[in-house]
């Protein structure tokens, strides 16, 4: 396999660093077009569009979009039929994510100055959240989870579940998941038309306040466009991983953990820093010895010959600096102390710490989410939590004393910006 090689010395080094970055979304003209399309129907002709829809591209026969919503029993027959070694681990997963997501919520709070104005801030659940699901016989019940279990944590009081059945094929994990997670409608619909479905609302499908989970392209791109309509979580790029090493982990273990990623699709990056050229040489023996086995061997090598590099970094700071600089969605800190290097890491969606915690870890069942920023959106973006699921509203309660001191304030301010209208609303309180 060939793998970029690149050393942080080199005059080049920052040059040949941003070309290799540098993402661009496979959205095109003809995407946004079709998108466009869709959304326009469905919010046109709501379920008539749906049915139509999901005809054309599931395969699935409706007479009516009633037939497009699941029983909540179905999801509890899942949940009792899929093997128990499976439903264990999937219940171990779901605990540990809602025991970190109940550390993640915000409190109202507020205070009462010496004149006995009040002010503060009251926090609140959003009524409702859509949940994309992708379908068909790719099989995402960490995404279930990580996506609905936060909601519920937020208080939330609906959560709807849209997963395309292309078909008639369904997961039994993600509906077992959705069980799990307290998931209140499941709608068998997919792409751009179930999220233009959630976005606006059709005769059978709610529309909701945001939109949150993976997809497609088409997905994707009805999420940026709808966006305004609804919140949405983020519009991710590929998977990332970037592996900070001291040379002392068995180069197998890292060879693997950059695959975990690779393996997602050619998309996707991997990329280590060390400072020793000898285990980077020895990553990549391991990497040229274990892809034989791999099952998606086609899709890491793509991914790994033109995404993924090896990077000979001078130190450990310099590689903590390259890493703020590529604000990877993963960072692994390989090290012995690497509590003490994360400290010097501003930009990473999730650090994972130390050579015995593999990012997989944090896929399934960690317990923080797998929800991350990526295309260095790490540098001014969180991973998806609790938070994502409550909004803040202002509070403010003057007493008369505060109003009369404020009122002279806003007054004179007002006036400033010539708004008199505000200038005398504030002039009435004044004593």
């Amino acid at each position: 396999m060939q793998i970029n090689r690149l050393n942080s010395g080199d005059s080049g080094f920052k040059t040949a660093l941003e070309k290799l970055l540098a993402w661009e979304s496979v959205s095109d003209d003809a995407v946004a077009t079709t998108v466009n399309e869709v959304l326009n129907a469905v919010k046109t002709n709501g379920d008539q569009a749906l049915l139509e829809y999901c005809r054309r591209f599931d395969g699935l026969e409706a007479d009516s979009a009633a037939q497009l919503e699941m029983p909540l029993a179905r999801l509890e027959q899942a949940y009792r039929d899929i093997d128990a070694v499976e439903r264990d681990a999937l219940q171990q997963a779901a605990d540990r994510i809602r025991s970190y997501a109940e550390h993640q919520k915000i409190e109202s709070w507020k205070y009462t100055e010496a004149d006995g104005t009040l002010l503060g801030q009251q926090v609140s659940p959003l009524d409702s959240v859509g949940l994309y699901v992708p379908g068909g016989k790719a099989a995402y019940p960490s995404s279930v989870l990580m996506n609905a279990v936060p909601a519920a944590v937020a208080g939330v009081d609906e959560l709807i579940m849209v997963v395309p059945t292309p078909g008639g094929v369904v997961n039994e994990l993600v509906l077992a998941a959705a069980h799990i997670a307290g998931v209140s409608r499941v709608f068998t619909i997919g792409g751009a038309q179930a999220i233009a479905a959630l976005a606006y609302g059709t005769e059978s499908v709610p529309a909701v306040d945001k939109i949150v989970g993976p997809g497609n392209i088409y997905v994707a791109t009805a999420k940026r466009q709808v966006f305004g309509t609804v919140g949405i979580d983020m519009v991710a790029g590929p998977s990332e991983i970037l592996v900070i090493c001291d040379g002392k982990t068995d180069p197998d273990w890292i060879a693997m953990d950059l695959f975990s990623q690779a393996e997602h699709d050619e998309d996707a990056q991997a990329i280590l820093l060390s400072p020793d050229r000898n285990f980077l040489d020895a990553v990549q023996q391991s990497i040229e010895r274990l892809i034989e086995d791999m099952p998606r061997r086609q899709i890491i090598d793509r991914s790994m010959s033109t995404r993924g590099a090896l990077i000979h970094v001078a130190d450990l700071d310099e590689a903590a600096e390259v890493a703020n600089f590529i604000a990877p969605e993963h960072l692994e800190l390989s090290l012995d102390d690497a509590e003490t290097l994360a400290r010097s890491i501003r930009h990473a969606g999730a650090i994972f710490l130390g050579r015995y915690t593999a990012e997989a870890l944090g896929d399934y069942c960690a317990g923080p989410n797998h929800v991350l920023p990526t295309s260095r959106t790490a540098r001014f973006s969180s991973p998806l939590g609790v938070y994502d699921f409550q909004k803040r509203s202002s509070l403010i309660g003057c007493s008369a004393e505060g109003a009369s001191a404020l009122g002279r304030v806003a007054s004179t301010l007002a006036r400033g910006e010539g708004l008199v209208a505000h200038a005398r609303s504030a002039e009435n309180r004044i004593k």
